[in-house]
């Protein structure tokens, strides 16, 4: 469906074409909330990720609104995967956020963070015995993925000696989206999933508390949700039917898009907005009688903190251009390139996404010109936007490349470089560093050298 970007083509070759630049204006970024780049950066240095608080907070009770207008009995989960920086997750949690995890680390992250085990969801292919049995006992709602996991968890319930609820994940056919998440739960189309809710009814020491689908990531159909709450709503009537319970709550994972572009789409795709995903979910559920209608849980990650992440970086280096000699020409070749003090160890989404990159001074349209954009690390895929219109750039002059604030932070690592430290900028403007800058004692504090392998100091 999608693909990274091309990395084979050299500096001077491809000629520029606006059909493929990101926007045919480049916007500037001078400030995160009222905050300069330049003081952030001459404080906490570069590369820097800055959150700001007043964009989680209000992005996240825009979405309560939505559906809590429409449907009141909604419960969100924020999933910590998507960023699980304690200062982000306590800040969805303030906001009435649980928790919904899908390891033994996050579940662990979660119970540090002050949630208790009543308030966690727990997800996920795979928990090992030992987490299974923890979260049960605790009260998390564990929805289970597979056979082998419902047989591990009906071993634990045998020897725990009360019930506990659970819940099943199942996956689906969608006529509105061109794949399915086959990897993860019980199939439904085929009845497999049914009858993993059956046996959980049967057994005495389980109680089915949560039907669930997670269709997608960046889903930008909301229709696709209103049919999935279709299936789940069947299947949840086909088992009242078969056994008399009423599974008292149904979820719909998250999913729901961030701002950001896939590489598939066109430069002016417009997004729908958090409201029609509400719509298409909750019209379905008003269509049951009162009394029948379950609860809805949702698992809300990337477009809570997406738009609220910012990545500050510096060009480190000009390529393809002598200083004074050759400037980049509009609608020529494209000859600029710029090497900058980030790469994608810490953009894993750079490759799916076209990450916007602003300079922190305003420019004129007209003295743009098509740039690629290579990262710092020493291998030769490392390009962050293969195609985009900026203005003429110098060394030391900032990029500030938004949307950063899912995914990225979790999943970037110490590969060639370490981490750089991140900021939140408090809706008060005051700013808190949440994770320091990392040293290489942070890289080397789990490594054990084997004494015939230490090297003495010269």
């Amino acid at each position: 469906m999608y693909g990274p970007p091309a990395v084979s083509r050299e500096l001077a070759r491809d000629a520029y074409d606006g059909r493929n630049s990101f926007s045919k204006y480049t916007p500037h970024c001078d400030n995160v909330d009222g905050v300069t780049i330049d003081k952030l950066v001459d404080q906490y240095g570069s590369p820097l990720f800055v959150f700001s608080e007043k964009t989680i907070r209000e992005t996240a009770r825009r979405a309560r609104k939505a559906f809590k207008d429409a449907y009141p009995n909604t419960v969100f989960g924020w999933s910590y995967k998507t960023n699980y920086l304690a200062a982000v997750c306590n800040t969805l949690h303030q906001e009435g956020w649980i928790a919904e995890v899908v390891s033994d680390f996050e579940y662990d992250k979660a119970i540090k963070n002050g949630i208790p085990g009543h308030k966690i969801i727990y997800n996920g292919p795979h928990k090992s015995k030992a987490i299974l049995r923890r979260a049960l006992t605790e009260g998390a709602l564990v929805q289970i993925d597979n056979w082998d996991e419902l047989e591990a968890v009906e071993d634990i319930v045998d020897q725990v000696g009360h019930s506990v609820e659970v819940g099943i994940r199942t996956w689906m056919d969608n006529r509105y989206l061109q794949q399915c998440w086959s990897k993860f739960g019980f199939a439904l189309d085929n009845g497999e999933a049914a009858r993993a809710a059956m046996r959980i009814i049967a057994n005495p020491n389980l109680r089915l508390h949560t039907l669930h689908s997670h269709i997608g990531t960046q889903v930008l159909e909301p229709k696709a949700y209103g049919f999935a709450a279709e299936k789940l709503v069947a299947l949840r009537d086909i088992i009242f039917v078969q056994t008399g319970h009423l599974v008292p709550c149904i979820n719909l994972g998250g999913g729901f898009p961030s701002g950001n572009l896939w590489y598939i789409e066109p430069e002016d795709t417009k997004h729908p907005q958090i409201e029609e995903y509400a719509k298409a979910i909750t019209s379905v559920l008003n269509r049951i009688p009162a009394k029948r209608r379950p609860q809805l849980r949702l698992e809300t990650g990337r477009h809570l903190i997406d738009e609220a992440g910012y990545l500050v970086s510096s060009v480190a280096a000009v390529k393809g251009m002598e200083r004074g000699k050759e400037k980049p020409v509009k609608g020529k070749f494209s000859r600029g390139g710029y090497i900058l003090d980030v790469g994608v160890h810490l953009l894993y989404c750079a490759s799916w996404f076209r990450i916007k990159a602003m300079p922190t001074k305003k420019a004129s349209p007209l003295n743009t010109n098509t740039a690629k954009l290579f990262g710092c690390l020493c291998m030769a895929i490392d390009v962050i936007r293969e195609e985009i219109e900026l203005p003429p750039l110098d060394t030391g002059d900032k990029l500030v490349l938004h949307p950063v604030g899912a995914y990225n932070v979790t999943q970037s690592m110490q590969f060639i470089q370490l981490r750089p430290a991140v900021v939140m900028i408090r809706t008060n403007g005051e700013v808190d560093v949440i994770r320091r800058r990392e040293e290489l004692a942070d890289l080397e504090g789990a490594e054990q050298v084997p004494p015939h392998l230490q090297l003495k100091a010269a």
